[in-house]
């Protein structure tokens, strides 16, 4: 028991001293970067303020959530704070400016996170659609992946296009470098990530996972994580010469051997340096790398600071 609860202390004593890192490096270097005082007249039409004409897809930086689907998931009070990623529905985070949604199902069709499973991917689409047809000009990034220890849902790929088929954009490497206007009306890329069935293929409606690419790190220690992210993002090549976007995911993750198991207050400890991050990038020159930044219990400030940044590139100060 002795050497359980000395373990313990050494956990909490990393945890804070890795906190007191990120505010020390928040106080020493600041949060500002091209584009940081941007505010968006309206976050639920960011992309369409920025004008479509101008904007290329692969200078986007897209504002994105980590486990999308778990607003409604598990027993409130019960099981959901240990699941849950999310507060607000598919709906109200495109709305608030999400532009990548992170999308795990199961054999049922039912969106999961784990063993734990909610609604049905219906209601994802339902949500999606309703936004597409309020919008003129917003471009979508659907992640749908079956989730792990889960079982392909039967012919989902047929689901999906019949239920998304006008909406979306083709799997094509060109797409990257032409800009929202040339990719109009179609307005969803679809990343489709199966576990046993075969992936989609060149042209297919939906693209393969190598398209989406992240380095995750399993941690709940944020200033690892933090510097993790950076100096994975720093091998990535700049987002003007590569083909596939490239996920960066401010969050941390509770672990197994530390008594806090509920995700918000462990997500928590690195949710508030979205912008610290996108500054570091500048410090360590690889805010040219940076493209899906996707964070747990998403605000309206971490889709200003993306938004910021991409109007940053669009007028070439950044």
């Amino acid at each position: 028991m002795g050497a359980q609860w000395s373990k313990q202390a050494e956990r909490r004593k990393s945890i804070a001293d890795e906190i007191k890192t990120l505010r020390e490096l928040e106080e020493s270097s600041g949060c500002s970067f091209p584009g940081c005082d941007h505010r968006p007249a309206d976050r639920k039409n960011w992309i369409s303020g920025l004008d479509p004409e101008k904007i290329h897809l692969n200078k986007i930086v897209w504002p994105g959530t980590h486990d999308s689907g778990t607003n409604k998931i598990g027993i409130r009070m019960v099981s959901r704070p240990f699941a849950q990623c999310q507060s607000l529905s598919i709906y109200k985070q495109l709305a608030l400016g999400t532009r990548l949604l992170d999308i795990r199902v199961n054999e049922n069709r039912k969106v999961c996170h784990g063993v734990l499973a909610t609604y049905s991917i219906s209601v994802v689409i339902r949500d999606v659609k309703k936004f597409i047809s309020e919008t003129e000009s917003e471009i979508i990034i659907l992640e749908i992946r079956t989730e792990f220890g889960h079982k392909d849902p039967p012919e989902f790929e047929k689901y999906l296009e019949e239920q998304l088929g006008e909406h979306l954009i083709h799997q094509d490497d060109q797409v990257f470098n032409k800009t929202v206007a040339e990719i109009l009306p179609k307005r969803v890329i679809c990343i489709w990530k199966p576990r046993n069935s075969d992936p989609p293929k060149p042209g297919s409606p939906f693209w393969s996972s190598g398209y989406l690419k992240d380095n995750w790190i399993d941690t709940d220690l944020p200033a690892t994580k933090f510097e993790s992210n950076l100096k994975y993002l720093g091998q990535q090549q700049p987002v003007s010469s590569r083909k596939y976007f490239y996920r960066v995911e401010n969050t941390v993750t509770p672990q197994a051997d530390n008594p806090v198991l509920c995700v918000k207050p462990v997500t928590n400890r690195i949710r508030g340096c979205g912008r610290l991050f996108i500054a570091q990038c500048f410090a360590r020159n690889v805010a040219d790398r940076l493209q899906v930044f996707s964070t747990d219990f998403i605000d309206g400030d971490f889709v200003d600071a993306c938004v910021g940044l991409t109007m940053a590139r669009i007028e070439g100060k950044a």
